[in-house]
Formats: structure tokens, sequence, C-alpha cells
């Protein structure tokens, strides 16, 4: 007959810490998606610099921002 195996208290304290840091890990991964999506949704449509020259990037020229 095999004799039960029971679980160390090591074991237990190992599992609870790690889940604790696992809890941490997945909290940070949240904060950050959240805050992603916020500057994402408040950035709207951007341009970037992309080596094309594009009209509505140049200053206007009407308002004097030119020569």
């Amino acid at each position: 007959m095999m004799a039960m195996k029971v679980e160390h208290d090591l074991h237990k304290r190992r599992f609870s810490r790690n889940m604790g840091v696992g809890l941490v890990l997945a909290g940070f991964v949240c904060i950050i998606f959240g805050l992603t999506v916020v500057k994402v949704r408040q950035l709207g449509a951007i341009q970037a610099f992309d080596h094309v020259l594009r009209p509505e990037l140049m200053p206007d020229q009407t308002r004097g921002g030119g020569n």
C-alpha cells in the first residue's frame, strides 16, 4: 500500500508567496494596459514623422507664420 504524500509547510508558504507575486504582476499589467488605452483614446488620430511632407503639418502661411 502507498502512503499519502503530505505537503510540507514550506510548499504552502512558497505557494502563497508565488500567488502574491502573481497578483501584483497581474495588477501592474492591468494598470499599464489601462493607461495605454486612456492615452490612445485621448490622442485620437495622430500623425507621426514618416519622412513624407504633408501640408497639414506645415505652419500656416496666411497667419504670418512663414517668412
